[in-house]
């Protein structure tokens, strides 16, 4: 049955919580709004204020507790709002989230989700529209998703939640409304996925830039280009394998994300190819 990007979110969340009585989650507005994206809307009402928490407005503050929780043997489910307001919380998410496990020769481990919108937004202003997400791939400690399909959206959260070590996933604010089909099932998230096969290029991609990569690969077959389309989804660790073998037949490679200049994935991307 058809659902949205959106509501695959929604149902990744009631599953979690009925699956797991330590699973909540917590962020501005997350329950009597809604959430921002209405990701979250009736969650509230069905689980409780115990475990849908609105926090105040402080990213530092939340994110701490978050963390606290999730040392404290909780799986917490922490949203921000945008990537944008994430840099409010970058110490704990960097310093602390990320590094815990080494700073306590592995004695301690920080199983916490956290979720936050990225991407070039629709008319949201400055502080509302950056893709931050290669800043936090290039962090130590961190496993850092893009789901960019509705599978990946219902899918990706449950494995996320069994990760004992943080896990960032940053949904594309121009996907929410996204429609198709979704399965129930664990998505893998260690590896890339070949989202069209080819022969004749290599389009690398991720996120909201997947549905128009895979829009520019129809147009090019109808030029007689071949084209490949790899989706990334998991940022760090970056699945190469998948990037390099397909590299391997097509010799020409393309990659296309948002981000600008040191926020530019493709620059990683294409720098490990040459190597």
């Amino acid at each position: 049955m058809p659902t949205t990007y959106r509501e695959a979110l929604r149902a990744a969340h009631r599953e979690a919580l009925q699956r797991d009585p330590r699973v909540f989650v917590m962020g501005e507005d997350v329950g009597r709004y809604g959430g921002s994206y209405a990701v979250t809307l009736g969650l509230l009402e069905e689980f409780g204020e115990a475990r849908i928490r609105d926090t105040p407005l402080s990213e530092l503050g939340f994110v701490g507790a978050g963390i606290g929780a999730a040392l404290g043997g909780m799986r917490p489910i922490v949203e921000i709002m945008t990537v944008n307001f994430s840099l409010l919380a970058l110490d704990a998410i960097v310093n602390t989230a990320a590094a815990l496990r080494h700073m306590s020769g592995g004695q301690f481990s920080v199983p916490v989700v956290i979720r936050m919108a990225t991407g070039a937004g629709r008319q949201l202003a400055a502080q509302h529209s950056h893709s931050l997400e290669v800043w936090y791939a290039h962090v130590p400690g961190l496993k850092v998703l893009a789901p960019a399909t509705i599978d990946d959206a219902r899918g990706m959260l449950w494995p996320a939640l069994q990760d004992p070590d943080p896990v960032v996933i940053f949904e594309h604010a121009q996907l929410y409304n996204a429609q198709g089909e979704a399965g129930d099932a664990a998505v893998d998230i260690e590896h890339a996925a070949v989202r069209r096969e080819g022969r004749g290029l290599t389009l690398v991609t991720y996120g909201g830039s997947l549905p128009r990569v895979l829009a520019a690969a129809q147009t090019l077959s109808a030029d007689g280009v071949d084209a490949e389309v790899i989706d990334l989804r998991v940022l760090r660790p970056l699945d190469m394998a998948t990037v390099l073998a397909s590299v391997r037949k097509t010799r020409r490679v393309l990659v296309v994300d948002e981000g600008w200049r040191a926020c530019s994935l493709a620059a990683e991307v294409l720098a490990r190819i040459g190597e």
